[in-house]
């Protein structure tokens, strides 16, 4: 299991100079299927959905769209922007219309990507990988966050349904200059992390800036504490859904009665399950907090708001030397929908934006590529923090995936119930038996 999860070990081996580079155009394999001249296709009119809203990540797509339709004016990009929980929320019921968007961002999990290529609202790439070179360009095991059965069963192998264009791992932003104020160093254990926050809360200092509004968050913050006691085999049998794993083990208790404790020691603000997300890494990027456990997909906004202030670690083991463990893989695939008129496009599109030179643009904007990552040139500073962390932990296999992807409706069942544990409406043997239910009755019957 771990040698899918890790995966996304794209940045040791797999990311060598040019690893991601297509094949040259001469040399490119052909398919009878597919259309690869984009400029051949005539007058097109693309519609893209993505949820590249922020500073640094609305950039990198402003200037790759830009260079697209320069290289391809007679391709016109209508792009529709808009925030993670609204692409979710709108995608499922754009997708069942008539005239579904050409190019989304579909979440990898079972509840999004899974759901549609079930209900056939997704187009497969596989003809398409092959004319462009895409397994050439990524490792199997980064594809494979994007593979699922064409009955979307199975999570993590069959046809190929989108490409990512960046990396992602959850791991500890922090203020060092606070930290410095209160005679601190980043910690190099998990038990050091703790006394930091100790000492944080004695300044009058919000020790870990916190908003679970949106429910999600609290899954990046509950797996980060997971990763310290739970084998990260069995978080991967748990969060793709296999069988052969439980919630109700003594590890998994261990890790939610830590949650709980953080919130008896007043390690989070006040009110921080009525804080939107956005609200609460904002209020960091102003000062408001000495660590926030996130992704590294906030790392321009960050960068942009404390300079050279921020910095960014893993989560730190039970000893300096232990092994990496961090929540992690690929930021939304790039997906073509099944009704679109336009696939030959759609697709051209998507080689555009994940290939060698989008990977530059990616980290000029401030961005994790996901491929290619060791060719790109970063200064000192909170940017290489996050590149030698992503090249850290998935060049030791610690890459674990993100629990929501479970089963269909795990995402629900997680955030509600993280946000009655932390609320102490239930506690942590409750909280996981409601998960273990959700789980169980999903994997016992998906074969």
């Amino acid at each position: 299991m771990l040698a899918l999860l890790a995966a996304v070990a794209v940045c040791s081996a797999a990311c060598a100079p040019g690893s991601s580079a297509p094949p040259p155009a001469a040399s490119k394999p052909t398919s009878t299927a597919v259309r690869t001249d984009a400029s051949a296709l005539g007058d097109v009119t693309l519609t893209v959905w993505d949820q590249e809203v922020r500073g640094g990540q609305a950039a990198q797509m402003e200037k790759l769209n830009a260079a697209f339709q320069a290289k391809y004016p007679n391709i016109k990009l209508n792009r529709v922007s808009r925030s993670f929980d609204d692409l979710n929320t709108t995608l499922r019921l754009a997708l069942s219309g008539n005239e579904p968007p050409d190019v989304v961002e579909a979440n990898n999990g079972r509840s999004a990507m899974g759901a549609f290529v079930k209900a056939g609202q997704l187009r497969p790439l596989d003809d398409y990988a092959e004319a462009y070179g895409w397994k050439q360009r990524y490792p199997e095991s980064v594809l494979r966050y994007s593979r699922y059965s064409a009955d979307g069963k199975l999570f993590g192998e069959g046809n190929l349904y989108g490409l990512p264009q960046v990396g992602e791992v959850v791991g500890l932003f922090f203020n060092a200059a606070k930290l410095k104020q209160l005679g601190l160093e980043p910690p190099r254990t998990w038990a050091e992390f703790e006394t930091a926050l100790d000492k944080a809360k004695a300044a009058g200092e919000v020790p870990l800036q916190f908003g679970n509004l949106d429910k999600w968050p609290a899954v990046h913050v509950f797996g980060t504490v997971q990763g310290r006691t739970v084998p990260p085999d069995q978080i991967g049998t748990l969060a793709f859904g296999r069988k052969g794993a439980s919630w109700n083990t003594p590890e998994n208790v261990k890790a939610a009665e830590q949650l709980v404790s953080w919130v008896d020691k007043g390690y989070f603000a006040k009110g921080f399950n009525g804080q939107g997300y956005d609200a609460a890494w904002q209020a960091f990027g102003k000062g408001q907090g000495v660590f926030l456990i996130a992704g590294t997909w906030l790392l321009a906004d960050l960068q942009k708001a404390l300079g050279a202030d921020l910095g960014f670690m893993l989560p730190p083991g039970a000893t300096p030397d232990a092994a990496p463990v961090a929540t992690g893989g690929t930021g939304l695939p790039f997906a073509v929908t099944a009704k679109s008129p336009h696939p030959d496009a759609a697709a051209a599109y998507i080689d555009f934006i994940t290939d060698a030179d989008a990977m530059k643009v990616l980290t000029e904007t401030g961005n994790l590529p996901v491929a290619d990552t060791a060719a790109q040139t970063v200064a000192e500073g909170p940017q290489k923090d996050v590149f030698t962390a992503f090249g850290t932990v998935t060049g030791k296999d610690g890459l674990v995936p993100y629990l929501d992807y479970a089963t269909p409706t795990f995402a629900d069942t997680l955030g509600a119930a993280l946000q009655d544990l932390l609320a102490k409406k239930a506690a942590p043997q409750e909280f996981l038996a409601t998960l273990e239910k959700d789980y169980k009755t999903f994997a016992e019957s998906n074969g």
